[in-house]
């Protein structure tokens, strides 16, 4: 509330892996203390936006969308989707989803902002099926609309975000930021776009008292304007990278490798002579995104890095080059899982043989090997998932089909080769099977060793083969997409044959994304979980916090390099 700071309203999604009852508008009156839920339809259906009348903040506008994530896709809109408004702080709350020049439901995402120039226009960005959606104005506080552009690309609603936001000053002023950012100044019959520095735009503030600074929050960072959008300031800056795996080289200074989400792949110094590490430590090694790296053992210069829908290059330095060595080089977008050959996860294992330093591996729905840099490969297992027919199929609907590669299921999500004995893989699924070859990967050897209490649709995050036994083995594994958020960690000495669960002193709620044994001193383990790192002693019959001064974040993988414990988190970069 503009008038009162600890009158505070929250548009709630909940959950997205389930039904639940935290979706809809919150209100607190205490600053925050207290909260009481408002505006609730159903326990699909969440809030994705408010539009607050300045003039009058007792009137609200609440954007409400269905939308639930699976494991292996994404379902939104439709059901109560829609456009609602109260007039009495929430205490009451009309559907207006139907007033006259809105498209029909069903309806998908909806942005919706309040022009605090002229209160009774309202703006909207709507999704509907049939190409009836685009922006929509409202000069009656939302009694009746009209659709005042129906340009391609303001119908699309790129994966789960779309909003709009009005200028303070100017009611013929209006941003709609999607897959970029637009400005229309003539009450949006045209826009133009505007040059921020990253796509896949979000959310924009600006500053009611001086409407040329803003700030927008895209998939690179945070970026800055003084002067209404002409000129950005740098994505660069922040520690807010969001991290899927790392690993380090063997050179001296060591470097650490990691793929950040919409930022590229990067190679930077674990320290510099200029007294700081700063960007000049760093660069890009190929790939994309997501996935993982894997630097060329004995030759730091050459790199092996992923992306999604199972692109995999091939970087040298020295040359600048980079090869495309992928298994398969047809291009699958929008394509569901099946109808692909191979089934390549977002962030498919990429992992070379702590043995021969030429023999990488990689995984689809099978595990890959190459002796040739890739020039060739061949399948050394069969399907090792569950594959569920009916986890295989298109993703999305009912208005939008969400197929980017994300949402391909049945995948080898976690794979790893014994630093003891060549020719010991472990392999897991993200549909919750275990496999064990003991001969180097033929059809006939891999066995399916999947701990008994693991749970259907388990995704295996990381398998940690031990530094001690060729037999022993450590893995993470997680079922925050079943809307379970407890921590799963287990441990094998016999091949996986029998499994223990080792998680006494990590809290429920700390789902637990990785798992490593200290290649010096036996016992000792490190576990990273959605919320923060823990370490045990003795083997994972006890763990504690190793929280300290990093951050409270995803803590998705870890390495050690000497003394050094490196991690990588989701959101707020690497640390040591």
């Amino acid at each position: 509330d503009p008038r009162d700071p600890d009158l505070v309203y929250v548009a709630a999604m909940g959950h997205a892996f389930g039904p639940n009852a935290t979706r809809g508008v919150f209100r607190s009156q205490d600053g925050g203390k207290t909260w009481k839920k408002v505006l609730f339809v159903d326990d699909s259906t969440g809030a994705i936006d408010l539009g607050v009348d300045p003039a009058n903040p007792r009137i609200l506008y609440a954007a409400l969308w269905k939308a639930q994530r699976f494991p292996w896709g994404f379902a939104a809109g439709g059901g109560k989707s829609g456009l609602w408004k109260t007039s009495d702080g929430g205490e009451t709350w009309t559907d207006i989803s139907g007033s006259d020049g809105l498209p029909r439901r069903p309806l998908g995402r909806i942005g919706i902002t309040v022009s605090p120039a002229n209160p009774s226009r309202l703006w909207a960005s709507v999704e509907a099926p049939d190409s009836g959606g685009g922006i929509f104005r409202s000069e009656d506080a939302g009694k009746t609309w009209e659709r005042v552009n129906a340009e391609q690309k303001f119908m699309i609603r790129p994966w789960y975000f779309s909003s709009v936001t009005a200028d303070p000053v100017d009611q013929n002023t209006v941003y709609v930021l999607n897959l970029a950012t637009w400005r229309s100044i003539d009450g949006g019959k045209t826009f133009e776009r505007l040059r921020v520095p990253h796509g896949d735009c979000h959310i924009l503030w600006i500053d009611p008292l001086d409407p040329k600074r803003m700030v927008e929050g895209n998939d690179g960072g945070a970026t800055v304007s003084f002067d209404a959008g002409e000129t950005w300031s740098t994505v660069y800056n922040q520690p807010t990278a969001q991290f899927y795996h790392v690993i380090t080289d063997d050179q001296f200074p060591y470097r650490i490798y990691g793929a950040q989400q919409d930022n590229s792949t990067v190679s930077i110094a674990s320290r510099s002579d200029e007294g700081a590490i700063t960007e000049r430590d760093w660069w890009p090694v190929g790939g994309g995104e997501s996935g993982y790296i894997a630097p060329q053992p004995g030759d730091p210069n050459v790199a092996f890095a992923g992306t999604y829908m199972g692109t995999l290059t091939r970087y040298d330095r020295r040359s600048g080059q980079t090869q495309d060595v992928s298994v398969w080089l047809n291009n699958y977008d929008g394509h569901a899982a099946s109808d692909v050959p191979y089934r390549f996860q977002w962030t498919f294992p990429i992992v070379f043989s702590p043995h021969e330093r030429n023999t990488l591996y990689t995984t689809a729905h099978q595990v890959f090997k190459t002796t040739d840099g890739g020039a060739s490969w061949h399948a050394i297992s069969p399907d090792l998932t569950v594959h569920d027919p009916a986890t295989l199929g298109p993703s999305g609907g009912p208005i939008t089909r969400d197929m980017t590669g994300t949402e391909w299921y049945a995948t080898i999500f976690a794979f790893a080769e014994s630093p003891v004995k060549a020719g010991v893989l472990w392999a897991g699924s993200d549909d919750g099977l275990v496999h064990v070859s003991r001969d180097g990967g033929t059809d006939a050897s891999w066995q399916n060793v999947t701990p008994k209490d693991l749970g259907r649709f388990t995704r295996v995050s990381i398998i940690e083969p031990s530094h001690f036994d060729a037999g022993a083995a450590y893995l993470a594994a997680n079922r925050y997409q079943q809307d379970d958020f407890q921590p799963y960690l287990f441990k094998t000495t016999d091949y996986g044959r029998s499994w223990t669960k080792i998680t006494s002193g990590v809290p429920a709620g700390a789902y637990t994304r990785s798992i490593r044994e200290d290649p010096v001193r036996r016992g000792l383990l490190f576990a990273g979980t959605e919320t923060g790192i823990y370490y045990s002693l003795d083997d994972g019959a006890h763990w504690q916090s190793l929280q300290l001064n990093l951050p409270r974040a995803s803590v998705r993988d870890m390495t050690i390099h000497g003394g050094d414990l490196i991690v990588a988190t989701h959101g707020r970069a690497f640390w040591v």
